[in-house]
């Protein structure tokens, strides 16, 4: 008896979405001139622009980061934010739609998107606040940005990874009493795994760790203090691998950027906290082996 090949790709409990890594972050912001310049200080190149939007691509290495300054259109379109807000998270999957079904089949909410011509339709679900989690599995032999995005004449399309970076994580801050709620989404539909008290990361290593089961991806989750009236909900800062920090960082400085340098934090071996730029905009840099 022949078996589906969408039900053998949902069959693998240990990865039931096919996780396989990040395929881009994406920034919403009204001043992405303003945000180009600290990713470009960060070691990020504009490699393309999107054919119909105000739209960007900036890419190091693996790494891709999508600005959206794109306004929108109808009474309803949210305005764009002063402060960038990490607006979506697109993650490789070995099938889009079957893991965008799955999805849906276990409790997530769909988000419609709108696809204008000539333009690839990328499923996603709602994520936290009012972020998006895309599915991507166009990122081998074909990609997404062969069709959407029209490549910045004379740039290197492939520029290296500044130091080693590579994706490590986001930390995702969530309301009073909700961990709970969110180590159950990200453990239920995508196969997580929550990090012991043990786990080594960071400079910052409050909160509850979540690592997706292709070891690509790690989710912190924070609640607030008692004592802060701000409990929205939202993707606050993504943080970057890095083979050896202290060189990291310094590679970075000798490009402009200035890290935190308290008696509490400060540039070591484990890790590092950059400045905050354009209202809030950061990076976390976390050792991580090579």
């Amino acid at each position: 008896m022949s078996t589906s090949p969408d039900r053998e790709l949902l069959a693998d409990t240990s990865n039931p979405m096919g996780l396989e890594g990040v395929e881009y972050i994406e920034y919403r912001v009204s001043r992405p001139q303003a945000l180009g310049q600290v990713l470009e200080l960060m070691g990020f190149r504009p490699v393309a622009r999107h054919r119909s939007r105000e739209v960007l691509l900036y890419r190091q290495g693996d790494m891709n980061v999508i600005i959206n300054a794109h306004a929108g259109a109808g009474t309803r379109a949210a305005p764009l934010p002063e402060v960038p807000a990490i607006a979506a998270i697109a993650l490789r999957v070995r099938d889009a739609a079957a893991a965008h079904q799955r999805a849906l089949d276990l409790g997530a909410w769909d988000v419609p998107v709108q696809v204008a011509p000539m333009e690839l339709h990328i499923p996603a679900i709602h994520g936290v606040g009012s972020s998006r989690i895309y599915f991507v599995d166009r990122h081998r032999e074909f990609s997404i940005y062969d069709v959407d995005f029209v490549p910045i004449p004379g740039v290197d399309a492939r520029p290296p990874a500044l130091a080693g970076l590579r994706w490590f994580g986001i930390v995702q801050y969530i309301g009073p009493q909700r961990s709970e709620d969110w180590i159950a989404f990200y453990c239920e539909l995508f196969g997580f795994e929550e990090l012991g008290e043990d786990r080594e990361t960071g400079v910052l290593p409050t909160g509850r760790v979540l690592r997706s089961p292709d070891r690509s991806l790690q989710m912190q989750l924070i609640e607030p203090d008692p004592l802060v009236t701000d409990g929205s909900e939202r993707l606050q800062r993504v943080a970057l691998a890095a083979p050896d920090v202290p060189a990291a960082a310094a590679a970075l400085k000798a490009r402009g950027v200035h890290f935190v340098e308290t008696a509490r934090l400060q540039v070591d071996v484990r890790g590092a906290l950059t400045q905050s730029w354009m209202g809030g905009l950061m990076f976390e840099l976390i050792y991580v082996d090579a």
